[in-house]
């Protein structure tokens, strides 16, 4: 990642050595990794919608498709959003709808039941890491809020309370004694009048 870096850089920046340790928990990178398989899904929905129902036996369901493809796609930028809860649990509620219409596809009389299957196998599949992202994710953030930070020890004063009493009040004395010091102006004899 630093060679690319590095190739945009301008000639005086500094150059990237190597890159330090990702902020990202583990958790955070299967979300975004969850987010952007959604989008790219969704694209894959909305674009060949004829060759996925064609495949999965469900002819005349390609708008339904193209839906859910636009469903995959919100989901997936609100995964990548700062929101990521939302995201996954919005993932989860649409795996649930693939799932039910897929479960349509497994009737008797359709020759590409198998496909529907295996298509119906990797969605329970990405739920269960859909389900797996939301409960770590909510555990994370729980355990953030829970967290309770004491400040007893600190004051906001760099040098205590007790010496910064009366500070203001000595600085608006030393004001008011210095002339031209408190409106910005000292006073010059006139050069006209002498």
């Amino acid at each position: 990642m630093s060679l690319l870096t590095n190739m945009i850089r301008s000639e005086g920046d500094p150059k990237v050595l190597r890159s330090g340790p990702s902020s990202l928990s583990s958790s955070d990178r299967l979300a975004r990794n969850l987010g952007w398989f959604s989008i790219g899904l969704g694209l894959a929905e909305i674009f060949a919608a004829g060759k996925i129902t064609t495949a999965l036996g469900m002819r005349g369901k390609e708008n339904l498709v193209r839906a859910f493809g636009a469903r995959e796609i919100g989901s997936g930028f609100t995964t990548l959003s700062v929101d990521k809860q939302a995201g996954l649990a919005s993932r989860i509620a649409g795996d649930a709808l693939d799932i039910a219409t897929l479960a349509t596809a497994l009737r008797p009389d359709n020759r590409k039941r198998d496909n529907a299957a295996l298509a119906l196998a990797m969605v329970a599949g990405v739920t269960l890491l859909d389900i797996i992202a939301t409960g770590v994710s909510a555990a994370r953030h729980t355990r953030r809020q829970r967290q309770i930070r004491n400040y007893d020890d600190r004051s906001g004063f760099p040098k205590g309370v007790e010496a910064s009493r009366g500070g203001a009040r000595k600085q608006l004395a030393d004001l008011r004694s210095t002339p031209g010091k408190a409106t910005g102006t000292s006073e010059q004899p006139d050069s006209a009048g002498g």
